[in-house]
């Protein structure tokens, strides 16, 4: 027997929180993971320009030979999950995208269903998340939060200068769901960078509002699916199997970046052409 073989792709390296959390949820498979550092960020492009770039690095998943895909970027589960779909069904390989998973812990968690999503512009903007949860009986207001992603890849995660514009942003959502007679008790964090800052937003919201890690919950989703289909297997997987590493750019950047999502040093990065 061998393991699994589970597919991780991100623009960058957001998603590698996402990886880091399915490495701890589901130890015994074998990890790919692609960062489309070279057209990043997605989330000035167009629809169509997001597909196609998604499509492909889902593509050289597949011929990697990915049975189990998990797109842990919110711009692409916002605006390309359909594509992506389209394209593994040929594979019969299942998809998760990120975006899903937030919504469906929220509806677990949320009893006012009401619920909260900071995001990046280009999130927030396809309103991914508010039809998410409206297609599960709730209301969501969502934020965007530009500063946070270039605040966390300076390694800013405790910094004093984080902690205010994090408190700016939460009141400011705060005073926008209080004006829109909203009860929130769910804070989703949207973005795959923001769970390294997941201590700094608790201290920011109110206690009873629960926050959603979407890197935690996407782990434990992925796990439920898998284990449903009976794909999860007991296959031991050495180190040197476990995680394999590609960038479509900056691959030095990309190593020295990503230890920081990951939570460990990443030694190899091989650099990948997925075309224009």
């Amino acid at each position: 027997m061998t393991a699994l073989k589970i597919g991780v792709f991100d623009s960058g390296v957001g998603g590698l929180t996402v990886l880091r959390a399915l490495l701890q949820t589901i130890p015994n498979a074998e990890y790919i993971y692609v960062g489309d550092t070279a057209r990043l960020p997605y989330g000035s492009k167009s629809q169509e320009t997001i597909a196609r770039y998604a499509v492909s690095s889902a593509e050289f998943l597949l011929d990697m030979g990915a049975q189990y895909l998990v797109i842990a970027c919110n711009t692409a589960s916002a605006l390309a999950l359909p594509e992506i779909r389209e394209t593994a069904n040929a594979f019969k390989v299942p998809v998760l995208g990120v975006v899903e998973t937030g919504a469906n812990a929220a509806e677990i968690h949320s009893i006012t269903r009401d619920v909260l999503v900071i995001a990046t512009a280009a999130t927030v903007a396809s309103h991914a998340y508010t039809n998410a949860c409206a297609a599960r009986g709730m209301r969501a207001i969502e934020m965007a939060c530009p500063l946070l992603v270039p605040l966390v890849e300076e390694g800013w995660i405790e910094h004093r200068v984080t902690e205010e514009v994090v408190d700016i942003y939460l009141n400011e959502l705060l005073r926008s769901a209080a004006e829109a007679h909203f009860s929130p008790d769910t804070l989703v964090l949207g973005c795959t960078h923001y769970p390294l800052l997941r201590d700094v937003i608790r201290r920011a919201v109110p206690p009873a509002i629960a926050v959603i890690d979407s890197a935690e919950v996407t782990a434990h989703q992925a796990a439920a699916q898998l284990d449903a289909a009976g794909l999860l297997g007991s296959v031991e997987v050495t180190e040197s199997q476990r995680c394999r590493f590609f960038a479509t750019d900056s691959v030095e950047k990309f190593k020295a970046l990503g230890a920081l999502f990951l939570g460990s040093p990443i030694e190899h990065v091989q650099l990948v052409d997925l075309g224009g």
